[in-house]
C-alpha cells in the first residue's frame, strides 16, 4: 500500500514517522527549507519522554503530481489551509484521501471531492517544529472514520494502521465527533491567550476553570440541539456533576503541569490563525442554530488580541 501524507507539520510528520517505522510504503510531502532538511538529514523528531532524536530516512516529495498513484492521502494540514489543497487532490486519481485535524465542516469538504472516498481523523499528536526537528508528544492515539451515511472503511482502515504502534478508534460520525472536539477546545484555547500562552498563571483558579466547563458546556448543548450526537460517547452526559469533576480534574492538571504547555499552548500560540478560523466556523454553526452561548463569547472577549 502506498501513502501520502500531504503536509509536514507535527501532526503529519508523526504520522509519516509512525507508519514508515512500521514498515509502510509511506511518502511525506513539504515544501521549502523544511523539504531540504529532511531529504539531507533525514525527518529528526525528539519525542517528550525519549533521550533520542528519532530519524527517518522517509521518501519527500515537494507537490502532488496528478498522474502520481497512491492508495490514500492523508491531509493533514491547518484547518484553514484545506481549501488550497482541493484543487490538486481533485486532480490526482486518488481515491482513498483522509482528512487529519481540526475540522467542523466536513461535509463541505467531502462533498467538494466528487468520486473520493473522503475519510477523517483527529490523531492525539502536540507539539512544535524546529529548524531541524520537530519536539513533540505523540500519543499514538488515532480517532478515524467517515461521516455518517457514508459507506464504513472500517476494513481499509484496519489495512492501513495494522502493524502500526497506533491505538485506531473507528467513529462512523467523524461529523459529530469533530464538532464536539471543536466545543471541547476552544475554551482551552481561550485560557492559553488570556495567559499569553502561560497556563501555569490559572493554577488554582477554580472559578475561572469552571467558565471553561460553562463554556464547553453551552458548545455542547447547542450542538445536542442542532441534532448532532454527543461524541466521544462518554461525554454524553455533560450536564451532570460527574462530567463537570472529570472536566474540572483535567483543566486543572493542564494549568498545574507541563502537560498543558505541550499538548494546549504550544499549538495554540503556533497556530493563532488556525485557532480563529476554528472559532469562526464553529460560532456559525451556533448562530446558524439559534444557540446562545454567553459564557463562550465572554471567554473569546478575554483573549484578547489573539483571536481575529
Amino acid at each position: 500500500m502506498k501513502i501520502l501524507v500531504y503536509g509536514a507539520g507535527v501532526l503529519g510528520c508523526n504520522l509519516a514517522r509512525n507508519l514508515f517505522r512500521a514498515g509502510k510504503d509511506v511518502t511525506l510531502l513539504a515544501r521549502g527549507n523544511w523539504a531540504a532538511e529532511i531529504k539531507q538529514n533525514g525527518l529528526r523528531i525528539k519525542d517528550t519522554f525519549s533521550p533520542r532524536t528519532s530519524v527517518s530516512r522517509i521518501p519527500v516529495v515537494t507537490k502532488l503530481a496528478p498522474d502520481a498513484q497512491y492508495d490514500v492521502i492523508f491531509v493533514v494540514l491547518r484547518y484553514m489551509q484545506l481549501d488550497s489543497a482541493l484543487d490538486t487532490l481533485r486532480e490526482n486519481q486518488t481515491k482513498n484521501i483522509v482528512f487529519v485535524g481540526n475540522n467542523v465542516r466536513p461535509r463541505a469538504l467531502a462533498a467538494a471531492l466528487p468520486g473520493k472516498n473522503v475519510l477523517f481523523a483527529f490523531a492525539l499528536s502536540a507539539g512544535h517544529r524546529e529548524s531541524d526537528r520537530v519536539a513533540s508528544i505523540d500519543l499514538k492515539k488515532i480517532t478515524v472514520g467517515q461521516l455518517s451515511g457514508a459507506a464504513s472503511h472500517a476494513g481499509l482502515i484496519r489495512e492501513i494502521f495494522r502493524g502500526t504502534k497506533y491505538k485506531v478508534v473507528y467513529e462512523p460520525n467523524m461529523e459529530d465527533y469533530l464538532l464536539c472536539h471543536a466545543a471541547f477546545v476552544m475554551p482551552a484555547v481561550f485560557a492559553c491567550y488570556k495567559t499569553d500562552g502561560n497556563l501555569k498563571k490559572l493554577r488554582g483558579n477554580t472559578t475561572y476553570l469552571n467558565r471553561l466547563i460553562d463554556a464547553n458546556i453551552e458548545g455542547y448543548r447547542a450542538i445536542k440541539n442542532a441534532g448532532h450526537e454527543i461524541l466521544p460517547k462518554a461525554d454524553a452526559d455533560f450536564e451532570s456533576k460527574k462530567y463537570r469533576k472529570t472536566c474540572l480534574r483535567f483543566f486543572k492538571l493542564m494549568c498545574a503541569t507541563s502537560m498543558g504547555k505541550l499538548c494546549v499552548s504550544d499549538h495554540a500560540m503556533n497556530a493563532i490563525d488556525e485557532m480563529s478560523a476554528l472559532n469562526r466556523e464553529i460560532k456559525r454553526f451556533f448562530d446558524e442554530n439559534g444557540a446562545a452561548y454567553p459564557v463562550w463569547q465572554e471567554l473569546e472577549a478575554e483573549a484578547g488580541r489573539y483571536l481575529q
